[in-house]
């Protein structure tokens, strides 16, 4: 059963790899594009084979990964690299996840719908603790580290209601 989401950034360039096609389910790029990876969302129902993508670490089982390709070089919000996330990919994103949320009927709440940092604080004992993905976004930078969880829920909703 796949009953989550969890959010990331790449922490490359604004156009996905080799990697990131076989960490993550889906990728958006910098132009907002939607880009499967090699496995299906289903390849995580069961993680046993070996067979699935490993974009969290002690929370790949029955979890979606997407990720923003981007973010290479972040710092902190000063200093984020050459590969910001964009507006674009941003909204694209929130959008694809919203799709996601009705296709595999995942309500969107904090335990269902995660960043890869929500998902490392709330789990301390895996190797997803201390992971900074996602702790800024670059086109909303009045968005604090502590709310873009729910920022990026309260997109999700607004989706899944425009459609």
């Amino acid at each position: 059963m796949l009953d989550r989401i969890i959010i990331h950034w790449s922490a490359g360039q604004n156009l996905p790899n080799a990697v990131d096609r076989n960490n993550y389910h889906y990728l958006v790029d910098g132009e907002g594009n939607i880009l499967s990876g090699k496995y299906k969302p289903e390849d995580n129902i069961n993680c046993k084979d070996g067979k699935y993508a490993e974009h969290t670490g002690g929370g790949n089982t029955g979890s979606i990964g997407i990720s923003m390709c981007g973010m290479l070089g972040f710092k902190d919000k000063n200093h984020v690299g050459r590969f910001p996330l964009t507006e674009k990919q941003c909204e694209s994103a929130f959008k694809s996840i919203a799709k996601l949320c009705k296709d595999y009927g995942i309500p969107v709440t904090p335990q269902t719908v995660m960043t890869h940092k929500e998902f490392g604080d709330a789990h301390p004992k895996t190797s997803s603790h201390g992971k900074i993905d996602i702790c800024y976004l670059p086109p909303y930078p009045e968005v604090t580290a502590n709310d873009i969880g729910e920022f990026i829920r309260n997109k999700v909703k607004w989706y899944i209601g425009e459609n």
